[in-house]
Parts: C-alpha cells; sequence; structure tokens
C-alpha cells in the first residue's frame, strides 16, 4: 500500500510539471469576434489601439442601448463595477497607447497605454481613458482611475459596418482623427501633438549621448526647414565639427553649418564657413551647391563656384555643364554651348546624355537652360 502511494505521488507531481512546461492552446478570439491592432504616428508620436471587433450578425437596429452596447453606465452582473461603461469593442479591454503626451480633443493626455472606453448616448458619448488597461472588458471598471473624459458627439452613418473598427481620418502634420465605426454609428474625436517641441525634446534628449555627426546635420536640417531653434542648430553643428573624437569637419558639416547661418540671415558668416568648405567637397557636391545658388538667384556666386569645380576638374562633364549652366544664367548663350557640347560626349550615362542634349538645344535657340 505504501509503494502504491509513494507511486501515484511521484505520478502526479511528474503530470503537473508536465502539464506546466505546456504552452497555451491557440485558440481564435472567443465569440467569433475578430482581434485587430492599427497604429499610425503624429511626427514622432506613435499611436496604437488593439482591439476586439464584434460584427452586427443580422442585428441591425438591435445594437445601440441593448444590452450589446448599452447606453450610460450599467451594472453588468459580473466583475467589480456596478455602474460601467460600453467596453468599446469585446473581449478584453479595447487599448490606446501614446508614446509621447497628446491632446484630446484639446485636452492634455500623458504618455501612456490606457484602457477604452465610451459611455454612450443617444446623439453623445462620453470617451474614458483609464489609467487600467488590462481589464477584461469593462467588468472591473473603476472611474477612480479615469485619466481622462471627453464628450463628442455621434455621427450616423448611411452605410452599415459589419465589423466594428476603428481607423486615422483626416491626418495633418500635427493632428488626425480617430474614429470607432460600427453598424451605422461613427463616433469620432481628435488626437494631437505638439510635434515641433517633442521632436526638439527628442533631440536633446538623444544628444546627452554620443552620436555620430550625421545625426547632428539631421537634428539642424529640421530646424532649418521649420525655422525654429536655429541658436540650438547652430550649437548642434558646431559640436559636429568641432566635437572631441566625434567630430568631423568636411563639406556636409560644414555646408550645414553655412545653411543655420544663412536661415538665421548671418550671410557673411555662411559665406565665410562656405569658403572653408569648398575645399573639402566632392565635384558633385560643389556642383550642387553652384546649383542651389543659381536658383537663389545668386548668379556671381554661382559662377564663382562652378569656376573653382572647373579649374580643379577640367575634364569632367560635371564641371563642363555647371560652366555651361553658369554662363546660360549670365544671359552668355555662346560661351555655354562651349561647354555643354564639351559636356556631351563626357556624359556618364544616357539619361545625362539626353538631359545635355535638350539643353544644347534651348542653347542654339536662345532660351537660359536652367528656366
Amino acid at each position: 500500500m505504501k509503494e502504491y502511494s509513494f507511486t501515484l505521488i511521484i505520478f502526479l507531481i511528474a503530470t503537473t510539471f508536465s502539464f506546466s512546461q505546456v504552452m497555451p492552446l491557440t485558440l481564435e478570439p472567443d465569440g467569433g469576434n475578430k482581434k485587430a491592432s492599427i497604429s499610425e504616428q503624429i511626427g514622432i508620436v506613435k499611436i496604437s489601439i488593439a482591439y476586439s471587433r464584434p460584427g452586427v450578425k443580422g442585428r441591425e437596429g438591435k445594437i445601440w442601448n441593448t444590452p450589446v452596447a448599452h447606453y450610460g453606465f450599467t451594472d453588468q452582473g459580473h466583475g467589480t463595477s456596478y455602474a460601467a461603461p460600453w467596453r468599446a469593442g469585446a473581449n478584453e479591454n479595447t487599448t490606446m497607447s501614446f508614446s509621447h503626451p497628446v491632446k484630446i480633443e484639446g485636452n492634455d493626455l500623458p504618455a501612456g497605454t490606457y484602457g477604452f472606453f465610451i459611455a454612450l448616448g443617444e446623439t453623445e458619448s462620453t470617451l474614458i481613458f483609464s489609467k487600467v488597461s488590462n481589464s477584461w472588458g469593462s467588468f472591473y471598471y473603476d472611474s477612480a482611475q479615469d485619466a481622462l473624459r471627453i464628450r463628442v458627439r455621434n455621427e450616423t452613418l448611411e452605410k452599415s459596418v459589419e465589423w466594428l473598427k476603428y481607423e486615422f481620418a483626416d491626418e495633418t502634420p500635427n493632428a488626425a482623427i480617430i474614429s470607432m465605426s460600427w453598424e451605422k454609428r461613427r463616433i469620432p474625436f481628435k488626437v494631437e501633438a505638439d510635434v515641433q517641441r517633442l521632436q526638439i525634446e527628442s533631440f536633446r534628449s538623444e544628444f546627452r549621448t554620443t552620436r555620430p555627426f550625421y545625426d547632428y546635420m539631421s537634428a539642424a536640417n529640421y530646424c532649418i526647414r521649420n525655422n525654429i531653434e536655429l541658436e540650438q542648430a547652430l550649437a548642434w553643428m558646431d559640436r559636429a565639427i568641432y566635437f572631441r573624437i566625434m567630430g568631423v569637419k568636411n563639406f556636409q558639416t560644414l555646408s550645414t553649418k553655412a545653411a543655420v547661418l544663412m536661415k538665421m540671415n548671418r550671410v557673411e558668416e555662411a559665406k565665410k564657413v562656405m569658403d572653408e568648405a569648398i575645399p573639402f567637397g566632392t565635384v558633385n557636391e560643389v556642383h550642387q551647391y553652384g546649383r542651389t545658388l543659381l536658383n537663389q538667384r545668386q548668379v556671381q556666386e554661382a559662377f564663382k563656384i562652378f569656376k573653382l569645380n572647373y579649374d580643379k576638374f577640367p575634364n569632367v562633364f560635371t564641371t563642363n555643364a555647371g560652366m555651361g549652366r553658369a554662363y546660360s544664367a549670365m544671359g552668355d548663350f555662346k560661351k555655354a554651348l562651349t561647354y555643354m557640347k564639351a559636356a556631351l560626349p563626357l556624359a556618364p550615362d544616357e539619361g545625362n546624355r539626353t538631359n545635355v542634349a535638350a539643353m544644347i538645344k534651348k542653347l542654339e535657340e536662345g532660351k537660359d537652360v536652367n528656366q
């Protein structure tokens, strides 16, 4: 008898251990609901929504203000909540995650992951962002954990949406509309982010450690494009150029610093920096700088750059084409033709050859190739 009991105990221990090592069985979501997730970024702000999608399944006209999607707050007969809103989906919590602070309909919401609920109404509904995001449905909803409540207007859809869905719409650089649609109802709300402030804060945070020079260039170019934090951009470029060990003085870093100075209207300083940059430049980098000056209508300055590039590399396609552009911009089509015809046989590929041939034709017609 003792031997039998000992064997049984060993069997039970072994069985328990074996079951504990088995991964849970993979099953489809409860109730035939579909699981889904969507995400989108507003600037560097990543927004993610995870939810389960119930279907209408022939219940048109029997969704809203019924046990399927009840209005207001109600006792659902389960869990710890006696006044629960709708779960805004099916099964476990619908969740919304924001990587950075945002505004919901103009109201601040910190970064984080939130359980999302809706206290439904006939014409208006209350959106609820809860600090608790790991519950099953709204059976354990606790209003003391609300991070934000917002009232929004419901919209009526002409065509029924079979499977509940969340989507992003009406995107702008700093905002988007998130909407929940099901059956013939849509509940939208606006999410906004202070994109530029958050981006600059991110740069500053990431530059608290060692970064390569081109990261500072990326940050400075962001400031130039948006005409913000130019003093900070200038400091970043000085770090990119002169910072011990990681600083690199080359055409890219110097020309980016010059671009910051130009944006700040410190023209003479910018020119001095570009004078320092030119000797570091490749034939193509210097050529592109000349093209930039032409686009800015700085024809004489452009000519100097193209001429310097040509003197250094006289028998190259790029420099001959550059001189052709420079003389064309100054209205001397005869000299421009000379350089363009010299460039033609040096063209590195068919595309460039076709382009130069077209410019030669324009010059023969007395037209500026830069226009």
